[in-house]
């Protein structure tokens, strides 16, 4: 028998549907409850139905409730073997294109992205790519629009900076002060930054080199093929795709749509 509790939480995550047109209903039950779950704690509410009616009459209530479902955690150049692989593996064959159009799928609050801008400008390749940095959460989207980041977390990303193959000193791609850094603005010159749901947008332009990393991990498998499948189309012939490292395209339903360039750093490229 299900309990009190899922059924609370499959009801609300259809209400959220219904209501505001955001999709959950295929992601991973065990991390939307995780959630939840933490939520309820925040929200001072006793119950999930007690949050539903929250959420369905509190416009407000629903975008503070997407901040704890859609999780805006990221770091810059994280997993940098998996960039030091993109410089040597993919690069080379990207600066064969006149123009480029990446998209950085749930880019969260930006640190993929100018992570992307900063390897394609050391490259020499920036000025002639458009970036198509996507999110479903607004306010982290706005949040990577800004590019203000803490100097506690700038120092991290410096270790990955430099483990991914930097050409530079990190701290010429920003401005410190007031224990913050902004970013350079000259990054995100070529960035398009637009609300995008992968369970339920269509794909809106051909690209040459798709970046979702830690995104597939909270779905199940019905919405990574679904992803999977906007990836696919959304690729150019030979077009190149890069997970995270927990996430995979074997026994999913574009496997053999794809070849594996490298297999550790998970990219691969379309056939």
């Amino acid at each position: 028998m299900e309990h009190t509790t899922d059924i609370e939480i499959r009801l609300l995550i259809e209400a959220i549907y219904l209501k505001y047109s955001y999709d959950f209903r295929d992601y991973s039950g065990a991390s939307i409850k995780r959630r939840i779950q933490h939520a309820l704690h925040q929200f001072d509410c006793r119950t999930v139905s007690a949050l539903q009616e929250r959420v369905l009459y509190e416009p407000a209530m629903f975008m503070q409730l997407l901040q704890y479902l859609t999780i805006p955690v990221s770091e810059m150049f994280r997993d940098p073997e998996h960039f030091l692989a993109l410089r040597r593996e993919v690069v080379p064959l990207l600066k064969t294109y006149p123009s480029l159009k990446v998209w950085v799928a749930g880019c969260s609050t930006g640190e993929e992205v100018y992570s992307m801008a900063i390897m394609l400008h050391e490259e020499g390749l920036l000025d002639r790519t458009m970036i198509y940095a996507t999110d479903i959460n607004p306010t982290s989207l706005e949040r990577a629009k800004q590019g203000i980041y803490s100097l506690e977390n700038i120092r991290a990303y410096t270790r990955n900076y430099q483990l991914a193959g930097g050409q530079s000193a990190f701290s010429d791609y920003y401005t410190a002060g007031y224990e913050h850094a902004i970013m350079d603005s000259r990054l995100r010159r070529n960035v398009t930054f637009a609300d995008h749901s992968l369970a339920t947008d269509s794909v809106f332009s051909e690209t040459q080199l798709v970046s979702c990393r830690n995104v597939l991990i909270y779905f199940n498998r019905k919405l990574q093929d679904r992803a999977f499948g906007l990836f696919h189309d959304s690729l150019s012939h030979r077009g190149f795709l890069m997970l995270g490292s927990k996430e995979t395209l074997d026994f999913s339903a574009y496997s053999d749509a794809f070849e594996t360039l490298s297999k550790p750093e998970r990219i691969y490229r379309k056939l």
